[in-house]
């Protein structure tokens, strides 16, 4: 992992060596925290001479001095992965290490150092299965007159050193007896060692009880399995005709289905009352194996003649930890409004397999929150986890808890480690060069930071990120991030939580492209307000509902400038200043509209483009720039009379670059 950390870092100091010129940002490297994590990896040489190789590391370091602990003011500069060798006498020092970040700022660390011609005496040695990861083994060594220690786990890999008194986390390929052997070291020729015969335990199941799923209302849920909602009947579970063990269990009070040597297993809901689907979109359940490598779930309507049913994958299995799985539900090419079994397949693959929070579930029809989450899906988490995830896997879906009449993504994190460790992400389009304003509310139960950004969701993992503190307080922060060096169609907004413990809230996220969205109310889910025709503040501007969405509309009947028909919204343009405005279009056919920004009285100076609409709803974009005009009161206008027909606008945004 520190040699992942020394790459990732050099990636980002040669980024920004080769970024010159004003369109390269820079500026969210004032932002980046100061090093973390700092260690100093000792090796001594077994010969009695006292030679010592050092080798610092630490999170976000691009430099480090060092000083040997001689009583010499004399320091060392090594860049990460280099190491120093030095020749120490007998006795005791303090190494000190100071971590340099990109941007100038330090951590200072120290480390004692003994060195010794004795054998290294008193080993205690610690060997124990890690109480939550499966096959997972941690091994600490201590003894007096030792720099360090190896162990060898006795499955033919090769041995692993760490420093004395440091933990070493080993995950063996199977369970099973293992002669793990310890080797104490020092500066002396001779060694300490220790071995022990250990049974390596592998977890078969769930120690946690499965994510609880967010709140819904009843008529947003058809749930067939779980504690979180009130089932619809279920006649057959399993099926007599399934091919496998079934059990339910209790972890942590909740009720978990327990398939062992399963191949598949089915379930009956009412044939004589067969379920409609038709109004969902996704089914949920969460699954936990420790073996099993394919699992796929099948819809199967047999009211019709003939019977039709379709499968879907979980994706790539993950073992030893709970996996929520959303599948839509119209991968399922079948007739969905008379369904009636429902089953689990293994393919082949006889495992056994926990299932819990089996339900199907739409989006509430209305969302009276109005939020504006720009280029992202579901940002103020009303809609539970829906397009929120945890790191960049499609089937984990990140934890989401609802206070009364509010949703948001909520984790508390025990342990510090990497900010990556705990992360949320959403994936989205990021263009390379692109500008974006990443907006989001946040708080916690103490003052810590978290890394919140934009970058890629696969190697080489490119990113722009800042470091934000948070308080107990909700708070609405607003940063700016620039995609200088990378771009992706799913690429990912970022929030890394895991460096600090505390409880950590997100909630009401939005990124717009450029400064953020300037304007009010560009969903029209508020009405008109405050959306004019022309430049007449009493005269509101047409807006119409078809159900779950607002917006404008006007039906152009005869053809004359193109200022005859119109609609603004009045705000602050800078002169001079480029903009990007982006919204929602379209009409019964095609034809075009004039975008662009301007003042609201004389000279009416603008700058403005003519876009081409259809009867497909479209997001458009163009770039603008205030040349020689501006004011407080100008606006942004869309002019639609110089032909005639229907047009429709939504989701409007102007940021400004």
């Amino acid at each position: 992992m520190k040699s992942l950390r020394f790459i990732l870092s050099l990636f980002i100091l040669l980024m920004m060596v080769g970024c010159t010129g004003e369109d390269r940002a820079t500026d969210f490297i004032d932002n980046v925290a100061a090093p973390s994590e700092l260690s100093i990896a000792v090796i001594a040489t077994q010969d009695n001479s006292g030679l010592v190789t050092l080798t610092p590391a630490g999170v976000g370091a691009t430099e480090f001095k060092l000083n040997l602990g001689e009583g010499s003011e004399e320091v060392i500069t090594l860049a990460p992965g280099e190491s120093f060798d030095n020749v120490y006498e007998e006795g005791s020092y303090t190494l000190t290490l100071t971590g340099i970040g990109i941007n100038g700022l330090t951590t200072e660390y120290t480390q004692q150092l003994v060195v010794s011609f004795q054998a290294p005496q008193n080993l205690m040695v610690s060997i124990e299965n890690d109480t939550g990861i499966s096959k997972q083994v941690n091994v600490t060594a201590n003894a007096d007159f030792a720099m360090s220690y190896t162990v060898d786990f006795g499955d033919g890999t090769d041995p692993v050193i760490s420093n004395i008194g440091e933990t070493i986390n080993y995950l063996y390929a199977e369970a099973g007896t293992y002669t793990i052997t310890v080797t104490a070291v020092g500066a002396a020729i001779e060694t300490t060692v220790y071995t022990e015969e250990f049974v390596v335990t592998e977890i078969l199941q769930p120690l946690t009880a499965a994510p609880t799923p967010p709140e819904r209302s009843p008529e947003d849920v058809i749930s067939i399995y779980s504690n979180a909602y009130t089932p619809i009947t279920v006649n057959e579970l399993p099926t007599p005709w399934s091919n496998t063990g079934f059990e339910e269990i209790q972890v942590d009070g909740d009720d978990i289905i327990k398939y062992f040597d399963l191949a598949f297993t089915g379930i009956v809901t009412d044939y004589g009352n067969p379920t409609d689907l038709t109004a969902m979109e996704f089914v949920h359940f969460d699954y936990w194996t420790a073996d099993a490598t394919t699992l796929s779930f099948k819809i199967v309507n047999t009211a019709v003649d003939p019977v039709q049913e379709d499968i879907e994958s979980a994706g790539d299995i993950v073992q030893g930890e709970w996996v929520s799985v959303e599948i839509p539900l119209d991968d399922f090419n079948m007739d969905r409004s008379q369904v009636t079994q429902l089953l689990f397949d293994t393919l082949g693959n006889i495992s056994t397999i926990y299932i819990d929070n089996l339900y199907f579930y739409k989006t509430p029809e209305t969302n009276t929150s109005n939020f504006d989450d720009g280029l992202l899906q579901n940002g103020d988490f009303e809609s539970g986890s829906v397009a929120w995830l945890i790191g960049v896997d499609d089937n984990n879906l990140a934890p989401v808890t609802t206070d009364g009449d509010n949703s948001y993504y909520s984790v508390d994190v025990a342990s510090a480690g990497n900010a990556f460790d705990v992360n949320i992400s959403q994936k989205t389009v990021i263009v390379q060069g692109n500008t974006y304003t990443l907006s989001f509310e946040a708080w916690s139960d103490v003052d810590r930071s978290i890394v919140v950004g934009i970058g890629l969701s696969g190697p080489p993992w490119s990113a722009a990120v800042v470091s934000q503190a948070i308080s107990t307080t909700p708070t609405t922060y607003s940063v700016t991030l620039t995609a200088s060096d990378f771009g992706a169609p799913d690429a990912r907004v970022i929030f890394d939580m895991g460096a600090e413990t505390g409880q950590v809230n997100i909630d009401n996220v939005s990124l717009f492209e450029g400064n953020g969205n300037l304007l009010s109310n560009g969903t029209f889910e508020s009405g008109s307000t405050p959306w004019i025709v022309g430049v007449d503040d009493n005269s509101p501007a047409p807006v119409v509902s078809d159900g779950s969405n607002m917006y404008y509309s006007v039906d152009v009947a005869v053809a004359g400038n193109a200022f005859d028909v119109n609609v603004s919204q009045k705000l602050e343009i800078i002169a001079d200043e480029t903009y990007i405005l982006t919204f929602d279009a379209w009409s019964e056919g095609d034809r075009s509209i004039i975008a662009g920004i301007g003042l609201s009285g004389p000279p009416f100076s603008a700058s403005v483009e003519e876009v081409n609409i259809t009867s497909t709803r479209t997001t458009y974009m163009v770039t603008l720039t205030a040349t020689g005009f501006g004011a407080p009161d100008a606006r942004v206008l869309f002019d639609s009379g110089a032909q005639t027909g229907l047009v429709n606008i939504d989701n409007v945004s102007l940021s400004r670059l």
